[in-house]
């Protein structure tokens, strides 16, 4: 007998039959004011001490909110905000008496007296029967409403804050994925994977079945057919400068023993609703201890990844009068992205490769975001994870999607095992990036102050002997 259907079973029906123990109901939603009933309904949560009364509650609620529309989803999160924020007269007392006396006990109570009140309750909504993954939906839609109304961000940071603890690394297994695993999970796996689309059955075989190809996912407990997190891996005799080269039908496969490198080629998350709820970090960690354990010759772990904002940062720069990273016949040599079929024109590419590469390794070493950050979301987790910088990988992938956020580009990040507490240190506190000599070499001195920077909302073969630390724009704060 599967354990956790049986114990969600279990849940579901206390929860059913602590409804005898409720004063109210469902029912009252139709009287006329839905948003103020189930107030009442969340304060009375958040006082009840049954168990079974609790978790029929809980699921009312939970129950209730996803039958409601998308304004009343809005004005639901609103009432969170004003109704469920802490208590202002315990706070208030909570401050005073922690000037008069900075004890320990004042302290633990300016702690309590400062938390939202919603932050306990959506801890109680948690004990419904399938509460977690209605938690999850819910936040998906509170980051949708967030865009349009600032003030909701509160309730996100309480969100994100729960599930911070209860997603964290101890709670998550680490599954294979093959192609015997449950038709259910696989058909997520086609509908989940982001970066490169998976255009059906046949295809994923194609990236499961061979000796040569590696899939994993973290689950949680409470969530047990649902993929948090994947990566698809593919067992190589060397570092990959393309993705046709590890998706291409008639590729010749390797035996899994004679694979030297093991590249992690997507990462996709599933659930929206866990959108900044870092576990991909642990993801790679554990995939290579496995990978290790399994094939000891495996002495190589590298990445082949997008760079999906550089077209638009690229594009940014050609219209900058002043701009450090392009110079007038650099952009004399990028008006050729414009004719049609570029890439397959060795004229064009014998002017462009060497534009576009000199511009990229500006990018990943110089542009910044106006809040400090590199603009590519892609190299802030794999540097931060302290990977380095080590490839530049030109027409790396053709697909439509990649010729137009990157110009075809795509890169390495390369994980040495004895460098990456290194890397990773150097890269969060002092925001240096470490890279190649070689893509080092690319990027001159800067003549001017200022740095190639981008609004905060923005998301020939350089390989190196020796790794060099390049630290970032001047303006660059951690």
């Amino acid at each position: 007998m599967n354990t956790t259907s049986f114990f969600g079973d279990m849940l579901l029906t206390i929860a059913d039959r602590g409804r005898r123990f409720l004063s109210f109901g469902p029912a009252r939603e139709t009287r006329g004011n839905p948003l103020g009933s189930i107030e009442v309904q969340c304060e009375a949560l958040l006082t009840s001490r049954g168990e079974a009364s609790g978790m029929a509650l809980a699921k009312d609620i939970l129950d209730r909110w996803q039958a409601f529309d998308t304004d009343k989803q809005r004005d639901f999160m609103r009432m969170l905000v004003a109704r469920f924020g802490p208590r202002s007269e315990r706070l208030e007392a909570a401050i005073d008496a922690y000037r008069a006396s900075r004890s320990p006990k004042a302290l633990l109570e300016l702690h309590h007296a400062a938390e939202p009140r919603r932050q306990e309750l959506i801890r109680r909504l948690n004990l419904a029967p399938n509460g977690i993954a209605t938690l999850v939906r819910m936040r998906e839609v509170l980051l949708g409403l967030k865009a349009k109304d600032p003030d909701l961000a509160a309730v996100d940071a309480d969100f994100a804050h729960l599930f911070g603890s209860w997603f964290n690394r101890g709670f998550l297994v680490l599954r294979p994925i093959s192609w015997s695993t449950p038709a259910d999970i696989l058909e997520k796996i086609i509908r989940y994977e982001a970066v490169h689309h998976i255009g059906g059955w046949d295809e994923l075989r194609r990236r499961l079945a061979p000796e040569d190809r590696r899939c994993f996912a973290f689950f949680h407990p409470q969530l047990i057919d649902e993929p948090l997190i994947f990566v698809e891996v593919a067992l190589t005799r060397d570092i990959p400068a393309g993705i046709g080269d590890l998706l291409s039908e008639d590729r010749a496969p390797i035996r899994a023993t004679e694979a030297t490198t093991a590249v992690f080629y997507s990462i996709s998350n599933c659930q929206e609703g866990l959108r900044g709820i870092s576990f991909g970090n642990f993801l790679i960690k554990q995939v290579v201890e496995d990978l290790r354990r399994e094939l000891p010759g495996l002495d190589t772990f590298v990445t082949l990844s997008p760079v999906s904002g550089f077209a638009e940062w690229l594009e940014r720069e050609r219209r900058t009068e002043a701009s450090d990273a392009l110079s007038q016949a650099d952009n004399a040599a990028l008006a050729r992205l414009n004719e049609p079929g570029w890439a397959d024109n060795h004229e064009a590419v014998a002017a462009i490769q060497p534009v576009i590469t000199a511009a990229a390794a500006r990018y990943f070493l110089r542009a910044r975001l106006t809040d400090g950050r590199l603009p590519d979301p892609v190299a802030r987790f794999h540097l931060g994870n302290g990977a380095r910088l080590e490839r530049i990988n030109f027409l790396g992938d053709r697909s439509t999607r990649a010729m137009k956020q990157a110009h075809g580009l795509m890169v390495n990040y390369l994980y040495k095992l004895d460098d990456i507490e290194v890397n990773h240190e150097a890269f969060a506190d002092k925001g240096e990036v470490v890279t190649t000599a070689a893509i080092r070499r690319m990027v001159p001195p800067a003549k001017t102050s200022r740095s190639l920077s981008l609004p905060a909302k923005a998301s020939a073969d350089p390989q190196g002997d020796a790794p060099a630390k390049t630290k970032g724009a001047t303006e660059f704060t951690a």
